[in-house]
């Protein structure tokens, strides 16, 4: 019998599938292709995606029972659009620093 699961944009904890190409955000959406350049840019020692991934999930602190939960009831797609503008920023800022490189690199070429 094959399980029926409603839609839903709700986040409990989103993971990377071990090659890092697909984020499964819930059980009923699973992001495929992500490109390898969007780990390429870092801020500190992670990816903003994996930042994203680590900081919104639902956890409860242990000392007070706090329960933090990133999803908005007001606002259902608030996180997939914050993957969306984390996907933009992190390969547009990759690209301008290839360009960049480039640029330096045939600067240095053309003054020789």
């Amino acid at each position: 019998m094959k399980r029926t699961i409603p839609f839903s944009r709700r986040v409990e904890k989103m993971k990377l599938s071990k090659d890092k190409a697909a984020l499964i955000y819930n059980e009923f959406l699973t992001l495929e292709g992500i490109p390898p350049e969007t780990f390429e840019y870092r801020l500190g020692n992670c990816s903003p995606l994996e930042w994203v991934i680590d900081q919104y999930r639902v956890s409860t602190d242990k000392r007070s029972g706090i329960t933090n939960d990133p999803n908005r009831l007001h606002d259902t797609e608030y996180i997939v659009r914050l993957l969306g503008q984390d996907f933009t920023v992190s390969l547009g800022t990759v690209k301008i620093v290839k360009e960049m490189l480039a640029l330096q690199t045939g600067g240095a070429r053309g003054e020789s």
